[in-house]
């Protein structure tokens, strides 16, 4: 890829972040407490993403996403370490593809810490696939123009359907 003269890359201070220092079971095993105590800062910091198109442009929102997800595995750590270590190690070591199903009273004991001692509830399965609208402080870049859709299509009234010209189709009449 060219650059030209104009081109900044930030310094060194500006992306330095305190990591986070777990295995892939760990992150696995807190991913979905963790989406629910993070879940503004990753949303701020993939709609920046998104609007801007320049990753530089969102370096303190990444930078509240590390931060937030340290801090909470902080409080993991502090609140249910034990049940936390059982539950990732079981992901670990029950099979290669770090499946869950084989893991499921372990889940369910953590499930329960969580909840009592973080006041995290586990979301319903599918929570993190469904469409939210996000609230931003943040200004709109300049340029960003909002898509309006003219001929967009005009639901039905379902008061004014008419009954179906031989019948119902919903029964067979013999």
């Amino acid at each position: 890829m060219v650059y030209t003269k104009e081109f900044n890359l930030p310094t060194y201070e500006e992306i330095t972040v305190p990591e986070l220092n777990l295995g892939t079971a760990a992150l696995i095993a807190g991913s979905v407490y963790y989406g629910q105590e993070c879940l503004t800062q990753n949303d701020e910091f993939m709609l920046c993403r998104f609007e801007e198109k320049d990753p530089r442009k969102c370096l303190n929102e990444g930078k509240a996403v590390t931060a937030c997800a340290v801090n909470f595995f902080r409080k993991m750590r502090k609140n249910c370490l034990e049940e936390f270590e059982q539950y990732s190690h079981c992901i670990d070591k029950s099979s290669r593809e770090l499946s869950l199903y084989r893991c499921r009273n372990t889940q369910a004991v953590l499930d329960k810490c969580v909840l009592e001692k973080m006041n995290i509830e586990r979301p319903e399965y599918g929570f993190y696939c469904k469409p939210r609208v996000h609230e931003t402080s943040r200004p709109k870049p300049p340029g960003y123009q909002h898509l309006e859709f003219p001929d967009k299509a005009v639901p039905p009234n379902i008061d004014e359907r008419t009954e179906a010209r031989y019948g119902s189709r919903k029964h067979y009449t013999w």
